[in-house]
């Protein structure tokens, strides 16, 4: 921090009193037209002094776009949920997501360039030295990754040796692998050794190929390693990255014995830590085996051993141990365990003001929604819901969306266990307010995700091109004592591998491209044609009923609206997407052909919004036919009045039309009672395609395609509610 002069201004943001609507909105906010609008006024200044900064440039996600005057002020147009964007040259780039329109104070930081310009100005110029520098990244590897790879950046600039250079990748790889950017930690770690090959780094490779799911590499760099150069302490490491690798790939007993022998290690030098963790991974590797008794032993071992350890490596145990009871149905046993659990964390507050982050399972909210849980498992409703309460509490004052959504939700079956629907019914719409709510905070996350990674990957790139210069420069320094053609032609050589590495990944990228669009072509064209056998089979079997009630008259009317159904889904069979004109007329024949068969059983309705170009929008051919099958085939059939199939077909937005199929049938719990054991271990071929098929036409269109399955109530009817959400 006092290696370099910071410089910081400040920006008030201020939103005036009044809103604005649009009058004519853009397409990128068309969709945001509803919302209001409002004008941000905000002002730049130099910390610690009045004198303005001009020309700051100031963006709303990548729309509007103003920047500062002469005075330092702004004005700018933005929405709740809008990104806004300051930047500066020389300045650290700020990003603030609008809330709502009150005040906002922002700090801009210079960046390193830029200050090390104004020191050379000022001549207060004192170049840091290599290890202070490595010794600043280490400090901030659990701080500010962004800031420890900056001091790293500065370190590799200097004119250091080749040791250096690998202390200062080995620290970058560090850096990474905290922040679990596991394959950036495994090229920099081998550019570590590379120079200089120790076994720590060959260690610290070894685990970092594990984290990145390298199992056959991870287990290659172990055995590279020589055991008689480790310290006890990293033999008992080794044996245990060992054992992780096996527990990965489900060779548990290999697992076992490698833990085993870590284990043996700890004991004989006294490892209390890696004691008490050995016995804990034993334990899970015993129950993800189904010895029962062998992981009830081993947790009993780790939860003594971390009782004695401190209170908060006792506290993971407990919950590590009770989410184990959980699945073996241990519920009585889970349940005091978690209230243990939850006094440790009183007492770890009241004592040293232990704040756990909401990701971990170790917070107050989330052992009081699983002792709830574990209550409601036992059908004891009463005991569950003051816990599940709790949970919401504790849970809303967090600010912890997704435990209070659980508990919330778990809280409106208890509701309607007991019997108590109205508290059920809201309760549960609290539940639905939250799923947006979280819906919400998850899209942020995601973009403050891609920003870091962003952020990242322009720090390694610098690093990298920092590499490159310094490969470079020591060859010509090496080729300068050569003769001049022989510089060329290496150099050169140099070049043209570099260059034909390029050409190489490029053509192997486009390969690998086109390879997955063939896959998943082959994998449509797989799934189609196992779906026309499946629905042929299924019509066949209703003409096969008609002659043996001896109609040959209907089968006759049967199978020529069959065949001219056939006739359609046969042309369609090759497509990918087919206009849903052609969908609506083939579920138009086949709603019919189950009519003709079960007109007794029930009535169908078919609607099409009038304002919807149906020859705009495009769905996969016979998406629809399954479901409609399976409301008329499991839920209709057995009901005991006439029933109605209800299919409607609206517009929610220009580029998006919503596809409803409601039965009031049976229902599926009702439905799911009805089959024989042979049935229930059947699984729908049909539905299992259908949503094999929406999962890859939505990795390869950008989520063209939703389907969301609920039951439906209306009255004293009940049925399935289907919904298909289509985008252009």
């Amino acid at each position: 921090m006092n290696n370099f002069i910071k410089y910081s201004v400040c920006i008030l943001l201020l939103s005036q009193g009044h809103f604005l609507f649009s009058q004519a909105p853009t397409p990128s906010t068309e969709l945001k037209s509803k919302q209001a609008v409002f004008t941000i006024q905000g002002t730049v200044n130099e910390k610690g002094s009045t004198a303005p900064i001009s020309q700051v440039n100031v963006e709303v996600n990548g729309g509007q776009y103003t920047t500062t005057n002469a005075s330092g002020v702004f004005e700018i147009q933005a929405q709740k949920g809008d990104e806004l964007v300051i930047k500066h040259k020389g300045f650290e780039t700020v990003y603030y997501s609008i809330q709502d329109d009150g005040a906002i104070r922002v700090e801009l930081e210079q960046t390193q360039t830029y200050s090390k310009l104004i020191k050379k100005r000022s001549g207060q110029e004192q170049a840091p030295s290599f290890e202070s520098l490595i010794d600043s990244a280490t400090l901030n590897v659990k701080i500010d990754a962004e800031k420890s790879m900056q001091f790293i950046t500065k370190a590799l600039s200097q004119n250091i040796s080749s040791k250096q250079n690998s202390v200062a990748y080995e620290t970058l790889a560090d850096v990474y692998s905290y922040w679990n950017q596991f394959d950036l930690a495994v090229d920099n770690y081998e550019i570590s050794l590379q120079t200089n090959s120790t076994v720590s780094r060959k260690l610290k490779l070894a685990n970092a190929l594990r984290l990145n799911k390298n199992y056959q590499e991870s287990l290659l760099g172990y055995s590279a390693i020589d055991e008689s150069e480790l310290s006890n302490y990293q033999k008992v490491e080794m044996y245990e990255g060992i054992g992780d690798v096996y527990k990965s790939i489900n060779n548990y007993d290999e697992a076992v014995a490698n833990y085993q022998q870590g284990l043996q290690i700890a004991q004989k030098h006294f490892i209390t830590p890696k004691i008490t963790d050995l016995n804990s991974k034993i334990a899970e590797v015993y129950a993800a085996s189904g010895n029962f008794e062998q992981a009830q032993r081993f947790y009993s071992n780790s939860l003594d051993l971390a009782g004695k350890e401190n209170s908060n490596r006792s506290l993971r145990e407990k919950v590590k141990v009770a989410d184990f009871q959980n699945k073996n149905k241990l519920y009585a046993d889970e349940i005091e365990l978690r209230k243990d659990a939850l006094k440790d964390l009183e007492n770890s507050l009241a004592s040293e003001g232990t704040i756990m982050a909401n990701s971990s399972a170790l917070t107050s909210q989330q052992q009081n929604y699983k002792i709830g849980n574990a209550y409601v498992l036992q059908k004891n409703y009463n005991e569950a819901i003051p816990y599940l309460k709790k949970s919401i509490s504790e849970a809303d004052s967090e600010e912890d969306i997704s435990v209070q959504k659980d508990a919330t939700r778990k809280l409106s079956e208890v509701y309607s266990g007991i019997g108590d629907y109205n508290k059920a019914l809201v309760t549960y719409q609290q539940y639905v307010k939250l799923v947006d709510k979280l819906y919400v905070k998850m899209e942020q996350d995601i973009l403050q995700a891609n920003r870091f990674n962003r952020d990242i990957t322009n720090q390694q790139s610098r690093i990298s091109s920092l590499e490159t210069d310094r490969q470079l420069s020591q060859s010509i320094y090496e080729l300068s004592r050569e003769q001049n053609k022989r510089q060329k032609l290496i150099i050169y050589s140099l070049v043209g591998g570099l260059l034909l590495l390029l050409i190489t990944a490029y053509f192997m990228y486009k390969y690998i491209k086109q390879q997955k669009l063939a896959n998943n072509l082959l994998d449509l064209k797989s799934l189609r044609s196992q779906m026309n056998p499946h629905f042929i089979f299924n019509a066949l079997n209703s003409v096969n009923s008609f002659i043996a009630m001896n109609d040959e008259r209907a089968a006759n009317k049967y199978l020529s609206d069959f065949s001219q159904l056939m006739r359609a889904v046969l042309e369609n069979s090759e497509e990918n997407f087919i206009p849903l004109a052609k969908e609506i007329e083939l579920i138009e024949l086949y709603t019919k052909l189950e009519h003709f068969r079960f007109k007794d059983a029930f009535d169908y309705t078919i609607t099409v919004a009038e304002n919807i170009n149906i020859n705009e929008f495009h769905i996969p051919p016979m998406l629809l036919q399954p479901y409609i099958e399976n409301a008329v085939w499991h839920g209709l059939r057995y009901k005991s009045k006439k029933g109605l199939l209800d299919i409607k077909i609206t517009q929610k937005q220009p580029d998006e039309i919503s596809i409803t199929i409601i039965d009031d049938g049976i229902g599926r719990q009702q439905s799911k009672a009805l089959k024989t054991a042979h049935q229930q271990k059947q699984n729908s071929k049909g539905m299992g395609n259908i949503k094999k098929r929406v999962r890859i036409l939505n990795a390869m269109y950008k989520d063209k395609v939703t389907v969301f399955i609920e039951d439906y109530q209306q009255t004293e009817a009940s049925g399935t509610k289907v919904v298909v959400t289509l985008k252009k």
